[in-house]
């Protein structure tokens, strides 16, 4: 007996940074030849501690998980009428969440982070881009803050105000926050608990290490219930749950990284300036810059060995993200002047 089976959506997937292995097989070179700056993620990661054996052979238990979840809500500011929701990262709860409520109407601030407006049609909801979101009359609004790739802010007053409004319509705010490590003031965490929002972390962006894949959702405990029970057990695994209990709880080192990476992106800021390319917005950990053949300029750093983001319906925008060092950021400043 055979199946047949639709595809899940019309349109491709959404392009990302990080394709490294594309950007290869195009420009050529090796990985060590590569300079990628086309992810906002920390290049300078928080230090793996050794992991204990258990870990590597065990099933993840039950306290484990406990004791990542408490570093999580006392990193984040979650108060304790938050539930919480540990997953093998953000992106997962991205693609989860719309999966557990009802077909509606669903509008995400953008442009931003496409996988959000990507996963909300998958799962049959009726969605629409919207610049502004007072006018919105969407039972589901979701805002990246800051946003992705411009680095815009909403403060916590104006999430608040506007989580109320949705919850008063019995709908849902889903903030996004996985550059908010650079921005804590910005974040709606304090409100986390609330009905009608629902807060998600990476964990990965501002630690570095993208490939442990962690990441966080807050909310009213019905939800995040459906949320766990989604995932089911073991959802994540025991080197992660270390890891991230050990990186959460170091807040020595997030301090220290904050100036590190506001250091970092002055100094970005002063190479694209010096070539003629006027920052227009980004976090400490990226910038954007507008420029008329963005694609041209792109393909000019591929050939360097210089991988940017790009951005397939916004041509004129490039996102920087931060050079490892001195010498990555000459190499970059000499490589937009040949380009």
């Amino acid at each position: 007996m055979s199946a047949e089976f639709a595809p899940i959506s019309d349109r491709p997937v959404a392009d990302h940074g990080g394709a490294l292995d594309r950007a290869i097989a195009r420009f050529g070179g090796v990985r060590g030849d590569w300079m990628d700056l086309s992810t906002g993620i920390n290049p300078w990661p928080y230090p793996v501690p050794a992991i204990s054996p258990d870990a590597w052979t065990r099933l993840p238990d039950e306290r484990a998980l406990g004791d990542l979840a408490i570093a999580a809500r006392t990193f984040y500011g979650a108060p304790a009428e938050a539930a919480i929701c540990v997953a093998p990262g953000s992106q997962a709860l991205i693609q989860l969440l719309p999966r557990l409520i009802a077909a509606t109407s669903v509008a995400v601030v953008g442009p931003t982070y496409a996988e959000h407006a990507r996963c909300w049609a998958l799962a049959g909801h009726a969605v629409e881009m919207v610049e502004r979101v007072e006018a919105s009359a969407a039972l589901v609004v979701v805002l990246v803050n800051p946003n992705n790739p411009d680095g815009r802010v909403w403060s916590p007053r104006q999430l608040s105000v506007l989580a109320e409004r949705q919850a008063a319509r019995g709908g849902l705010l889903v903030v996004d926050e996985a550059f908010a490590e650079v921005v804590p003031d910005a974040s709606a965490m304090a409100e986390a608990g609330r009905p009608g929002l629902v807060v998600l972390r990476s964990f990965g962006k501002f630690f570095g290490l993208a490939g442990l894949r962690l990441g966080f959702a807050f909310g009213p405990t019905d939800l995040i219930d459906r949320l766990n029970a989604g995932f089911g057990p073991w959802a994540v695994a025991g080197p992660a749950l270390e890891i991230g209990r050990a990186a959460l709880s170091d807040r020595a080192w997030a301090a220290a990284t904050r100036d590190r990476l506001k250091l970092a992106a002055g100094g970005l800021d002063a190479v694209l300036r010096d070539v003629g390319l006027e920052p227009v917005g980004g976090t400490d950990l990226f910038r954007l810059v507008r420029i008329a053949d963005a694609g041209a300029l792109a393909d000019r750093l591929g050939r360097h060995h210089i991988l940017v983001r790009r951005f397939i319906d916004q041509p004129d925008r490039l996102r920087f993200g931060l050079p490892l060092d001195d010498a990555a950021l000459m190499r970059l400043r000499a490589a937009l002047v040949d380009a």
